[in-house]
């Protein structure tokens, strides 16, 4: 869509995910068997046909930059547009902006320099399939200033914590932000605003040294500002935790799960050209997630194994999650784990660790 440009902004997203995120930012965090959690609502945003985005990162973000690379799984390798991955890089010694004001301030090109009328303005944590059409075309609808994205989440997780909260009046607006946790209206931090409002919101708040662009042009003018409420109905996940990770993770397992994320709209990722999974005749594999590249010739249950991973006769493996290119030894157990890439279990190891806190073994170990 023409009349929208992207901006995926980390720059306020936290490295809450312990070992998974020792080497990478949250964005980068492999997902599902083949994807990063950033492909999410990078693939929502070209399925609406938004040609220019930019990403917003500050910290560990080489992980993320060597699997986005030039944008071509998504069509963003354009001449003209596509993906902009913007690093910081503050050289004006004028400049007295501060937290994400700092990063839209010292990329102004971007915004200036872009056809489109309306920023789309999203993070990554919140796993969805938005249409950000509908959205878009809600916001005209509703003559609103800003049209922030929510969903109402049946059972509240401990991960649902930290998240905005808020309260929408029958006529679709909101009339409160806050952070009741007993409230189920969550916010998804995904938000639409014509471009020159937008610019205009981010000048005045660096003119009173404001840091960060939800919480003081929007969240604190709430009750000045038209802000319309769109409420999302499909799949939904949170991941800010090893826990809330963990739990998402395993929960596409369940078949209608799976389907919600991935059956009516595909998400790309990084290709990868691999060969298919070996099952020996000593693997016995059942309601799993296995990606391409793994040799098996060991026990996997209810467990994700990514690309390349080796299991080795007699391993047994449950409820775990696999990262690429993992060696797990002869007769080795492994149950309610995460293991990151690059990691090699010896033959008879035991790994255990707790269903709601599982153990984490961080990228490259050997154990």
């Amino acid at each position: 869509m023409s009349d929208l440009m992207g901006v995926i902004n980390l720059d306020y997203e936290l490295d809450q995910l312990n070992e998974l995120t020792y080497f990478r930012c949250g964005a980068a965090v492999p997902f599902a068997g083949r994807y990063r959690l950033i492909d999410f609502v990078l693939s929502n945003m070209t399925d609406a046909g938004v040609k220019d985005i930019s990403l917003f990162v500050r910290r560990k973000f080489r992980s993320l930059m060597d699997h986005l690379g030039e944008g071509r799984p998504w069509d963003l390798d354009r001449k003209r547009g596509g993906l902009f991955i913007l690093p910081p890089d503050w050289n004006d010694p004028s400049d007295t902006s501060h937290g994400d004001l700092q990063h839209i301030r010292n990329n102004l090109d971007f915004f200036n320099r872009g056809s489109a009328k309306y920023v789309l303005h999203v993070g990554s944590q919140h796993i969805s399939k938005v249409d950000f059409c509908d959205v878009y075309r809600y916001h005209k609808e509703q003559g609103a200033d800003v049209t922030l994205v929510y969903t109402k989440v049946e059972q509240l997780e401990p991960e649902h914590d930290p998240c905005l909260r808020l309260d929408v009046n029958e006529d679709g607006f909101v009339s409160s932000i806050h952070h009741e946790r007993d409230h189920s209206n969550v916010y998804m931090e995904m938000f639409v605003m014509e471009k020159s409002f937008f610019l205009e919101q981010v000048r005045h708040c660096i003119a009173h040294g404001d840091s960060y662009f939800f919480r003081d042009a929007i969240q604190k003018n709430q009750h000045q500002l038209k802000i319309a409420a769109y409420e999302y109905k499909g799949y939904h996940a949170v991941i800010n935790s090893v826990e809330s990770y963990y739990k998402n993770s395993l929960d596409l397992l369940t078949p209608e799960n799976y389907n919600s994320l991935f059956k009516d709209r595909s998400v790309n990722t990084k290709i990868k050209y691999e060969a298919p999974t070996k099952y020996l005749d000593s693997a016995d594999v059942s309601n799993s997630l296995v990606a391409n590249g793994c040799i098996i010739g060991g026990t996997v249950e209810n467990s994700i194994l990514f690309r390349g991973v080796r299991v080795h006769k007699g391993a047994k493996i449950t409820n775990s999650i696999i990262m690429q290119k993992c060696v797990i030894g002869e007769n080795a157990v492994i149950e309610n784990v995460i293991l990151d890439k690059d990691v090699n279990l010896p033959s008879n190891r035991m790994l255990v660790g707790d269903v709601k806190r599982p153990f984490v073994i961080a990228k490259s170990s050997t154990l």
